[in-house]
């Protein structure tokens, strides 16, 4: 579709709320503007290609297309997308020059890319890049555009960077999941055993540290403490505790009498001790505080700042950075008056003659290159309490804090400690105890009480080791006599390393250097060109994704608590042990996190025709790793896996069906075992009951024409029925699983309440099978899983 000259300009943007932000800051004739509802195109089911592809059938993997077939997105209410694209189209009618106004970021790139080249969009395409939606913001961004001629040509190999990561999702997704689950998954489990190149990364991160914690065999160790009496009268306790703990109880005994026997000087020193600001935050970090402040799932505290940006109080909320480019160190004072005017209790402590504080430097706030997008803040249109919700207020007095925090000087504490050198048959031990008192709050006096200046401690392990404090040390001077009176030993124990929260994930998936101990393996997720943003699993944008999709798929679950914490199923287990067994690459998240490096080299290309070619490399590569997968997994067996450990999923809480039930009763009968708890309730455990003493279904094996073969479980139970009925099994039954179904409909009938046995199935019979059926819900036995659309 060649456009015509006419200079006429079509700004494209992603949400009509953003278009409306802009456009109260320039309007023109010749201009127009068009604003998607996110992807307006999704990608093709691939039954909907070819249908062989339909049935899920190993002898057809992998399935491989050069490039994914789209078609019309639908909405939220279901409605098509044809219309708005259709919209577009006619939008794009004699117009020379199209400007890509979307959220930054690749995201945002593919969402008005895809569009139009679907469309055939061949004219010149710039990229006005918004960090925020204020009007200083925009008129920044319309500034930057007019001196890069070529923004248009890197917009677009970040679009075929996620083009690219789509292209990986869809094949790993299709291919991983339908071959894993035809020739590994186990018997007992229904369900697809879903894959994706991120998400199998991510559970390894959390079966390993299950592995740990499992395994973990607490040890005493042990303390030991002298309590003194000084010249002048004062008490005090010192400890020796080294960073080295002591797990010999022979060892602690021996510098205890040592100590018990002490005297000599003390050692006091007083020096002050600077404590900085936090770092500003970033998307996951910001998803962290709220789920440990308010207990809120990351994507719900991503929907809030994305409110928040749609609306211009906050930057550009989906970013990896916690710093500021060092080119707004001049915006501090106007946003920090903007911010004052709505924090108004926070007037007393932000100097209002004083310049804001400016830190510089990776230490620091403001670094010459935050990355694509730099930390979350305040801008200078700052909210009315009224106009906003209960939780876009939070958000945004989180962020607004954070910032004033930035600006003001460093909190300075006293700081005394008291030591004493201990001679013992062992050599010389440190004694000694600290204590602290504030003597100048700086900027913790923006938090008061709060626990915001306290260090976030690493997700995954364990809490360190607390120096010995006091709360208060009585005056001792320095070199003063002192003397034990008695000394003792303290035993404490060794804890396991902490589960990983449902708010800390996205920051372990982002700082996966901080989950590792192999140092060449630091080495290799460290990025010399930011430090602070270290080589990680997915991207800032997608991470929130993962945990909803490992709870779907009943790999992990989550406990009880405001942050719940991570715990990884026996299903989980098995299945990264498997995948591991056949392709231990895709069970590694260090080679995960190296191969999105590599990846993310395509968004970084300087020219069109590098991107295309990085591209093109990549789905080649892509291609033979799929083919490798495949061959590997045909070689393997399946694993196996208790049905009791099987967790119950979100549609296993509804009863069993009644031919589950009368089948479940026969069999308890016939082997004299008992019904399980929950049996008559409970869908997930009925069928871990017939699993177990039926014996496991039979492989759903494809026919011509994608026919399945009825399992082992409904022969075993139709060939009973038809002995109890006095009626022939149809040969059919045998071989083809719906006439095995039709059969075990009309003659199964629901059990008989209180007593566990069959009912007669009579009249009451027929009459309670109709009412199911109108209902929807017609007594049959449980359908094996059949091919489902990808996770």
């Amino acid at each position: 579709m060649p456009p015509p000259s006419s200079g006429r300009t079509l700004f494209f943007f992603e949400k009509p709320s953003a278009m409306r932000q802009l456009q109260r800051f320039f309007r023109s004739p010749s201009t127009v503007c068009v604003a998607a509802e996110g992807h307006l195109l999704s990608a093709e089911e691939p039954g909907s290609i070819r249908p062989e592809w339909k049935p899920w059938r190993f002898d057809v993997l992998p399935i491989v297309l050069a490039t994914i077939p789209v078609g019309y997105g639908t909405n939220r209410s279901g409605q098509s997308h044809e219309s708005k694209i259709a919209a577009i189209r006619q939008a794009l009618t004699g117009v020379e020059r199209v400007i890509i106004a979307t959220d930054p970021g690749r995201e945002g790139s593919m969402i008005a890319w895809e569009v139009l080249e679907h469309l055939g969009w061949h004219g010149r395409v710039d990229r006005l890049k918004l960090g925020a939606l204020d009007e200083v913001s925009i008129r920044r961004a319309f500034a930057a555009l007019a001196k890069d001629p070529d923004s248009g040509e890197r917009d677009y190999a970040a679009y075929l960077e996620a083009l690219c990561r789509q292209y990986e999702d869809y094949h790993l997704g299709l291919n991983g999941t339908r071959a894993i689950s035809l020739r590994l998954r186990p018997p007992a489990f229904r369900e697809p055993w879903r894959f994706g190149g991120v998400q199998t990364p991510t559970l390894a991160i959390l079966a390993d540290l299950e592995e740990r914690i499992r395994s973990f065999v607490p040890q005493d160790f042990f303390k030991v403490a002298v309590h003194l009496a000084t010249r002048s009268g004062a008490e005090l306790t010192l400890w020796h505790a080294p960073k080295e703990r002591i797990f010999d109880a022979a060892i602690a005994e021996t510098i205890r009498s040592a100590a018990a026997t002490w005297s000599g000087p003390l050692a006091v020193a007083h020096k002050d001790v600077r404590r900085a600001p936090p770092r500003l935050f970033s998307k996951d970090t910001l998803a962290r505080r709220c789920a440990k402040r308010f207990g809120w799932d990351p994507q719900h505290t991503a929907g809030v700042a994305q409110d928040l940006y749609d609306q211009g109080y906050l930057s550009y909320p989906r970013t990896e950075s916690e710093h500021l480019p060092e080119g707004q160190a001049g915006d501090a004072a106007a946003v920090i008056a903007a911010v004052t005017t709505v924090l108004t209790d926070l007037n007393a402590v932000v100097p209002r003659d004083a310049a804001p504080l400016i830190r510089r430097g990776l230490k620091g706030h403001y670094v010459a290159d935050p990355g694509e997008h730099h930390a979350i803040v305040p801008l200078r249109k700052a909210p009315e309490r009224g106009r906003l919700g209960a939780d876009q207020f939070r958000v945004w007095e989180l962020v607004a804090k954070a910032y004033l925090a930035a600006h003001l000087p460093d909190g300075v504490d006293a700081r005394t400690s008291v030591t004493a050198e201990v001679e013992t048959p062992l050599g010389v031990k440190r004694f000694a105890v600290s204590g602290s008192v504030v003597r100048a709050p700086g900027w913790r006096a923006i938090y008061g009480s709060e626990a915001e200046a306290e260090a976030d401690v690493v997700p995954g392990k364990a809490k360190r080791e607390a120096e010995a404090t006091a709360t208060r040390l009585p005056l001792v001077t320095d070199g003063e006599a002192a003397s034990a009176a008695t000394a003792d030993v303290a035993t404490a124990m060794t804890e396991p390393p902490r589960r990983i929260t449902r708010g800390e994930l996205p920051v372990v998936m982002g700082r996966l250097i901080d989950q590792v101990d192999d140092p060449a393996a630091k080495r290799a997720l460290e990025n010399p060109a930011n430090p602070n943003e270290p080589k990680g699993l997915g991207t800032a944008a997608t991470r929130d994704t993962i945990l909803p999709k490992l709870l779907k798929s009943r790999y992990i679950t989550l406990s009880t608590g405001k942050d719940p914490a991570i715990e990884v199923t026996e299903v989980g287990r098995t299945f990264i042990r498997a995948v591991r067994g056949v392709f231990p690459a895709y069970g590694d998240p260090v080679g995960r996190a190296m191969f999105e490096a590599e990846l993310a080299e395509i968004g970084r290309a300087a020219t069109r025709a590098e991107a295309v070619a990085r591209a093109n490399a990549f789905r080649q590569r892509t291609r033979a790793r799929l083919d490798d997968l495949i061959a590997a997994i045909a070689r393997a067996p399946a694993v196996s896996l208790d049905p009791s450990l099987i967790p119950a999923g979100q549609g296993d809480q509804r009863p069993p069906t009644p031919a589950m039930m009368a089948f479940a009763v026969s069999l308890s009968e016939r082997k004299g075992v008992t019904l399980p708890r929950g049996c008559r309730s409970s869908i997930s455990v009925c069928r871990a009951f017939l699993d177990t003493h039926a014996g496991p279904r039979a492989a759903q094996a494809d026919h011509a024409g994608g026919q399945r073969i009825p399992s082992a479980a409904m022969l075993g139970y139709a060939r009973s029925l038809a002995q109890q009925r006095g009626v022939p099994c149809p040969p059919e039954a045998e071989t083809d699983f719906d006439a095995c179904r039709r059969f075990l409909d009309a003659h199964a009938a629901p059990p008989r309440q209180g007593r566990g046995e069959a009912s007669a199935g009579g009249t009451k019979g027929k009459k309670s099978a109709e009412r199911e059926k109108r209902r929807g819900r017609s007594a049959r036995t449980p359908r094996p899983a059949t091919a489902r659309r990808r996770a």
